[in-house]
Parts: C-alpha cells; structure tokens; sequence
C-alpha cells in the first residue's frame, strides 16, 4: 500500500512501495463500482466515506458519476488499515480533516497515529496472552489423548 502526503511543494512523500494499479497514472478514472470491486468496499460505504469528510471530494464526470483516482485507492488503502487497528471512525474522519488543512497539522496527525498504535500494542500484547492460553490448553488435550489409557478410569 502507499500512502501519499502532499507538502507545502506540492511533492509527494511515500510511505510504502507503489503498488500495481488497473491503470496507469493519468488514465486512473474509475467508476464507483470498480472502486467496490477493487477494494472489496460497497458503493454504499464508499458514498458513506465521502458525505461524512472521510474522503476527499472525488470528482465526478460530466453525467455526474464519481471518478475515483490512484490516489483515492491509496487513501482508501490506508484507511483499511485506520480501520484493521480499531480506530474510531470520529478519529479518522479527523485525521482526514488535519490531512486536509497541510503540513502544520504534521504533529496532530503524529500524535493520532501514536495513541492507536499505544491502543494497537495493547490489543497485541492481550492477543498473545490469549494465544498462549490456548497453545497451553491445546498442548494439555494433545499430551492427554497421547498418554496410555489408565485402567479405573
């Protein structure tokens, strides 16, 4: 997934290696439910994510149909991932509006992204535990049909 940011230069900084995409830079006009497909996102939840400012604008053709970019597929990348680690939806409708307002909102977005990964290595730290409980129960059944039959029983 890349995960592009504009600068005050009007450059890009890239936070992952490019991925493949259907088309190529400059002819990345695709229709909503391309978007869905490519995604596996409903038209519904992509209608959704715009009307509540979680996406940018997405242009519309001449008949009024959206007309998703490269870039939209990036942004809707990354907030696959917001979403994998839990983070409310407030939080990144937020984090969508600092993206918005430019580079002074840098710290803002770092200090977001940090509390959900404090959140996300709370959640893995309590994961493993849990999986080691299971690995000591599955062991405890393994061990226990493997042991010879005790006559009395």
């Amino acid at each position: 997934m890349t995960v592009m940011e504009s600068t005050s230069e009007g450059t890009a900084v890239c936070a992952a290696p490019p991925r493949a995409y259907p088309r190529p830079e400059g002819q990345d006009r695709y229709t909503i439910s391309e978007v869905a497909a490519f995604t596996g996102l409903t038209a519904h939840t992509l209608r959704w994510y715009e009307r509540i400012g979680l996406m940018s604008h997405v242009d519309r053709s001449h008949t009024g149909q959206r007309r998703f970019t490269n870039r939209d597929l990036d942004w809707l990348g990354f907030v696959g991932k917001l979403r994998l680690t839990g983070m409310p939806v407030a939080d990144m409708v937020r984090y969508a509006e600092l993206l918005r307002e430019g580079e002074h909102t840098f710290e803002a977005r770092q200090e977001l992204l940090e509390a959900t990964r404090r959140d996300v290595r709370t959640r893995i730290a309590e994961l493993q535990d849990t999986l080691a409980v299971l690995d000591f129960k599955i062991e405890f059944y393994a061990s226990a049909r493997r042991a010879p039959e005790r006559p009395g029983v």
